[in-house]
């Protein structure tokens, strides 16, 4: 559906954590309207509702990803059909009828579980700051082919992680943020995929406290995601008190995976 360009400006300030459902939302009651184009009507509109009947817009969680899908050159693991199966956990858990339970007063968007998939290291759909988020992953290794010295991977390693010494590869693990990159561009097959998948960070958030998501060790293929995420869930309901974000939760009960 179209936007005019002042709606679609407004749009672009909503918080990124509920942009989707507002988006959503603002189309549905133009459509309802017989409306073909969204103005700042319908958007004053929504944003009214969101504010005075809140608790109605809570889902207990929320998902973001990056562009990935989409076609972006950066993406470092193709799992397209993840977020899709991460929301069918969600959606198992009845998280807003726990929190309905475990908050004192109406439910708010900040007491949402958030998720975020980003496809790279880059992080376009905040990771860092979700209750789960995930940076798609390739780890490079040296194979047995022959390097030729033409210093593409080296040129392309915005962490400095690989230097070439005459033919050789040496690969720093400790700047590594297996992006991949370097795995695309070698034309010998000298650098190869390791492991492929996903990094895996718990308990982010902004707010008055703002807290960084802790990453857990190793990579994880998409059937792993799943499951931890499921321990996870598991972990934020058996401690949460009053619904508080999961890295409040993770402060007082460490998560072990």
């Amino acid at each position: 559906m179209k936007w005019d360009e002042e709606a679609e400006k407004a749009l672009s300030r909503v918080p990124f954590f509920v942009r989707k459902r507002v988006k959503k939302r603002v189309e549905e009651d133009a459509r309802s309207k017989g409306a073909g184009v969204v103005d700042m009507g319908h958007m004053n509109a929504c944003r009214k509702r969101f504010l005075t009947k809140m608790e109605q817009e809570v889902k207990g969680y929320g998902i973001e990803t990056c562009f990935g899908a989409g076609g972006c050159p950066n993406r470092a693991c193709h799992t397209d059909d993840l977020p899709e199966k991460m929301e069918k956990v969600l959606d198992g858990k009845d998280l807003k009828g726990f929190l309905k339970q475990k908050v004192k007063g109406p439910l708010k968007m900040h007491h949402e579980f958030r998720v975020s998939v980003s496809d790279c290291p880059n992080g376009c759909s905040r990771p860092q700051i979700a209750d789960f988020g995930l940076m798609g992953a390739e780890k490079p290794e040296v194979s047995k082919e022959p390097c030729s010295g033409c210093e593409a991977c080296e040129a392309i390693c915005k962490e400095k992680a690989i230097t070439l010494q005459g033919e050789t590869i040496r690969i720093d693990e400790s700047r590594c943020l297996a992006c991949g990159q370097c795995i695309g561009v070698c034309p010998t097959g000298t650098l190869v995929s390791a492991e492929k998948g996903y990094r895996i960070l718990l308990g982010g958030k902004l707010g008055r406290h703002p807290r960084l998501g802790e990453e857990l060790p190793s990579i994880y293929t998409p059937a792993e995601v799943l499951k931890t995420l499921d321990q996870c869930l598991e972990h934020y309901r058996r401690f949460s008190i009053q619904g508080e974000r999961f890295g409040e939760i993770l402060e007082r009960v460490p998560f072990e995976k």
